[in-house]
This record gives C-alpha cells, sequence and structure tokens, in this order.
C-alpha cells in the first residue's frame, strides 16, 4: 500500500458517477488526547506510528526514504532521485516562509522548471502544500510568492539539514507555527468549517501567520514560540486590523496565561490547540 494511502481518503463513487475525495491528516491534537506532549510534537510530528514506534526518529528517517524511493523514483516522477533528494533538503528551509522557486532552484542546482515540477510531486503526493497570500480588497502591496509548507513537522525536522549555526529556538519556532497550521487544516476539514485558509505579507514585510476567512468567521493567528508577549509580537496582528477591522484576532505563544493586549486575545498555544473548536468554530457549524 502507497504511503501517501492513510493521509488521502478512498474516492467515495456517488450514484451521479461523482467520486468524493476525502483527505486525511497527522494526528490532531484531541485524537491524541492525554498523550500529547508539545516537545515531542515539534521534534516527532503528529503521524500515528510516531506515538507507537520505540525510535520514531529511525521512524521518519525511514519513511522519507521510502518516500523517495517507492513513490518518486518507482512511479518514475523524476529519474534523478539524488537531485529530488537535494532540492528536498533546501525546499525545507523554506517551511512556512514565502516561497522563491527561483532562489531554491539556484540553492539545489537545478533548472527553475525542474524545481517547479518538484514541488508540484511534493503536492501530487501530499507530503507539501503551498499557502495562499490573503488579497480580498487589499488596501496594501502584497507579496505574491505562497508560503510553503511540508504537511508534517515531525517530516521536516528530519528532512531539514542541521548543524552546530542553527538555533534550537529558530527551528522551534518553525515547527510551533507548522503545526498550529497543520492542526486548523485537518480541523477545518473534519469539521467541515470551510475557512479558505491563507497569510498575509506586505511588500514590506508585515505579516500575519494564518488567516482563516469565510462565510462564518474571520480569524488572524500569530504563532510566537515566546513565553513573554511585547508590543513587536503584535504588530502584524495590529496592521491586519487596521485594514480589516471585521477580523478576530489572536496571538498564540508559549506562555501559560490567557491574556488579552491592546484588544487582542492572547492564548497559550496548547490551550488553543486543545480548544481550537471554542476558538474558532463558526456560529452555527455543528
Amino acid at each position: 500500500m502507497a504511503l501517501r494511502t492513510p493521509f488521502y481518503g478512498d474516492a467515495d463513487v456517488q450514484p451521479t458517477g461523482r467520486a468524493l475525495q476525502y483527505h486525511f491528516f497527522p494526528l490532531t491534537v484531541q485524537e491524541v488526547g492525554s498523550d500529547f506532549v508539545l516537545e515531542r510534537a515539534l521534534r516527532y510530528g503528529m503521524l500515528p506510528s510516531v506515538f507507537s514506534e520505540e525510535n520514531p526518529k529511525h521512524y521518519l528517517q525511514a519513511y522519507l526514504q521510502t518516500y523517495l524511493e517507492q513513490e518518486v523514483q518507482q512511479e518514475g516522477l523524476t529519474r534523478n532521485i539524488g537531485a529530488f533528494s537535494r532540492f528536498l533538503e533546501v525546499a525545507s528551509f523554506s517551511q512556512g516562509e514565502s516561497l522563491n522557486i527561483t532562489e531554491v532552484a539556484r540553492e539545489a542546482n537545478i533548472n527553475r522548471k525542474v524545481a517547479e515540477n518538484y514541488f508540484t510531486i511534493l503536492e501530487d503526493l501530499l507530503i507539501a502544500y503551498r499557502l495562499p497570500v490573503f488579497s480580498k480588497r487589499a488596501k496594501r502591496k502584497l507579496t505574491q510568492h505562497r508560503k510553503f509548507d511540508l504537511f508534517d513537522t515531525g517530516i521536516y525536522y528530519h528532512v531539514r539539514p542541521k548543524g552546530v549555526l542553527d538555533s534550537p529556538e529558530e527551528l522551534e519556532g518553525v515547527c510551533l507555527e507548522s503545526l498550529v497550521l497543520q492542526e486548523i487544516r485537518a480541523m477545518n476539514a473534519y469539521r467541515d468549517w470551510s475557512y479558505d485558509l491563507s497569510f498575509w505579507r506586505t511588500a514590506t514585510g508585515i505579516e500575519v501567520d494564518i488567516v482563516c476567512y469565510g462565510e462564518h468567521g474571520f480569524y488572524a493567528l500569530e504563532v510566537k514560540r515566546t513565553r513573554q508577549v511585547s508590543s513587536k509580537h503584535l504588530s502584524g496582528l495590529k496592521s491586519f486590523r487596521e485594514d480589516y477591522p471585521q477580523v478576530t484576532p489572536y496571538l498564540l505563544y508559549g506562555g501559560d496565561d490567557v491574556l488579552e493586549v491592546d484588544g487582542i486575545k492572547v492564548i497559550p498555544v496548547v490551550t488553543f490547540l486543545k480548544g481550537m473548536d471554542r476558538y474558532l468554530m463558526p456560529e452555527g457549524c455543528c
């Protein structure tokens, strides 16, 4: 059975002949329950087997290797598995960032068209996706690049090359934002909230990590690993609220207390993840 099967639902053919597609995701915090530990999730992710394997690191390494060999090479998606492996490592540095395909191609020493094809392969295999820029009724000049994310924090953590010059705090910050986004994507699908998910970044670099927009709600979320909140952590949300006063802004952080600063609710990230229904469930949505 192909590795992508657990994360992509079987097609259910209806009497009309239409096939319904169901997307499955890594486990959610609510599904894991009392077994959820934030620090473990940031390093090993939320794939089901990491909770049962004796050595989750070896499992994730084998998972990546199997994907590269079976899904990419055996299905003939690319003939140069070495170049694809090198590309994947380079692409991991774009996790949670606006994606510049030309720069990735240069760093991986491949043609830009090849890099674009490789990103398409990642999306087709459902191990990566690109988040669009929120641009409805835009009042400022915005970036044109989508944001890149591998679908699970553990996959990202173990595919990204690391060395003594890498800051653990920087890696944890990227993983934390990725974890929040993968949880929102899963809950949005499972709960049928029907939010359009995006991010917001101006040409001058003002950014909001995640925007949830739909018929029943409008939320902007900024994710920070810090335990202490300062005004700089709120600046992106404040700028977004200036342009969209209808939005409900949240700052998720590494502290323990629920606060409100300048009209922005500041929520411990674990509290948000465990109670996402309360914070994001649209009115009238089951």
